[in-house]
């Protein structure tokens, strides 16, 4: 009897653990949605929001948010964080492939364990968009989706997007790259399920197509330029110059293609076709001066320029080591015009819309309790938080920097090693 008293508390305890509920008290909670901050309270259980209100929520864990911001967490939409250590070391890339090129997926050389993780994680970004290497090529690889909850079985979404770059290039032509493209998709639109359904079937197809043999495009490639135009894989396309968007815009229209423009210094002068046509752009806030002739109309506003066009804007920035300093670039755009909650947007439910990433992004029954409370102002840089969920879960937010301040500051008398 005892036995089964025992065994029946353990079932009560664990069930206990399981439902527990989090409330996240009495701060000024962004959305991620077009509307403005409020003070309120979120509730969650397990992975999920259950209520966002501007009444009281109980819970059976109460996380005081009084005096601070409450956000989604960050989505970072541009970066290499789990294939990338050091840039000047080989050993420590893994954005390329000699062998495959636009169905190459950088998914499964993802590492949960890159020291680039907890430092953005403890900065506040939450999940990120790993691209691979651009290589001149206007279609390189496959993007993937991931959490930075540190799981050693990575939390996320293989090839959300597919990669490629057109401009300057070091030799050979834009008009050659733009060719191919046209060329590749001129292909891919011949496809049907039947043509892929096997590598024998994708070998016989390929025969046929003689830039597959100069290209030496591998079963993956053709699956990933099917799904490029038969199932709207996000097209992730890097330029600059205001006439190469417009080209891009008309493939885009004529094959029906889902893309999204990516550092893209001109758009400014091409705004309203890009708003016609429903494209988001990735910028970087602080890239406004020209590094190329591709990028001579550069400047400091076009993140509200963007913005003021009705274009969903994300940001971007040129380190994935620091890549939470997106904060910083987003806090540039609204000094230079943008709007405060757009520049939120930006930063999460932007991102999460333009690469199809369901349940993520926004503060609202239903979604991913992917949530950051902050200590003060998100977008000044002096800012860090006080709190990251992932999934609900209270992430950890010790770095190995925090770890040598503590050990280096530490007054205790120790052994000389740690002196």
């Amino acid at each position: 009897m005892i036995r089964i008293i025992y065994f029946l508390s353990l079932c009560f305890i664990s069930i206990s653990a399981i439902s527990q509920t989090i409330v996240i008290k009495g701060g000024e909670i962004h959305t991620g949605l077009n509307q403005e901050s409020f003070i309120g309270d979120i509730l969650i259980e397990g992975d999920t929001i259950l209520e966002v209100s501007t009444k009281p929520l109980k819970a059976d864990v109460v996380v005081d948010a009084s005096n601070k911001i409450v956000t989604p967490g960050v989505i970072a939409p541009d970066t290499q964080i789990g294939i990338l250590e050091i840039g000047a070391i080989s050993e420590t890339r893994d954005g390329d492939s000699n062998m495959y090129s636009m169905g190459f997926s950088v998914f499964d050389a993802i590492n949960p364990n890159s020291t680039l993780i907890p430092w953005n994680r403890s900065n506040g970004v939450t999940s990120a968009i790993t691209l691979p290497d651009f290589n001149w090529d206007p279609l390189s690889g496959m993007a993937s989706y991931f959490l930075l909850d540190g799981s050693l079985r990575v939390n996320g979404v293989p090839d959300v997007a597919l990669t490629g770059e057109i401009g300057a290039v070091s030799s050979g032509s834009r008009a050659e790259s733009l060719i191919l493209l046209k060329d590749l998709l001129e292909f891919a639109s011949t496809l049907d399920e039947e043509d892929i359904s096997s590598s024998k079937k994708i070998s016989e197809v390929m025969e046929d197509f003689e830039v597959a043999d100069l290209m030496e495009l591998q079963p993956r490639d053709v699956i990933a330029l099917y799904n490029l135009l038969n199932n709207k894989l996000p097209l992730v396309i890097k330029t600059n110059r205001a006439s190469d968007i417009l080209k891009l815009i008309d493939i885009k229209k004529l094959y029906g293609l889902n893309l999204i423009l990516m550092s893209a210094q001109e758009a400014e002068l091409v705004k309203g076709e890009i708003a016609e046509n429903n494209i988001p752009v990735i910028v970087n806030p602080f890239d406004n001066i020209p590094d190329s002739f591709d990028e001579l109309a550069s400047n400091i506003r076009i993140a509200a320029s963007l913005e003021e066009a009705g274009i969903k804007v994300m940001f971007s920035e040129s380190r994935t080591h620091n890549y939470h300093l997106i904060r910083q670039g987003a806090g540039n755009a609204v000094a230079n015009g943008m709007s405060y909650t757009g520049a939120i947007m930006a930063l999460t439910s932007n991102v999460a819309k333009s690469f199809n990433i369901a349940d993520r992004g926004i503060l609202k029954k239903g979604m991913k309790a992917d949530i950051v409370i902050w200590e003060d102002d998100p977008l000044e840089p002096a800012t860090f938080p006080t709190k990251v969920f992932i999934d609900g879960n209270d992430m950890d937010l010790t770095t190995r920097s925090s770890r040598l301040t503590e050990r280096y500051t530490d007054k205790r008398d120790l052994p000389n090693t740690y002196k």
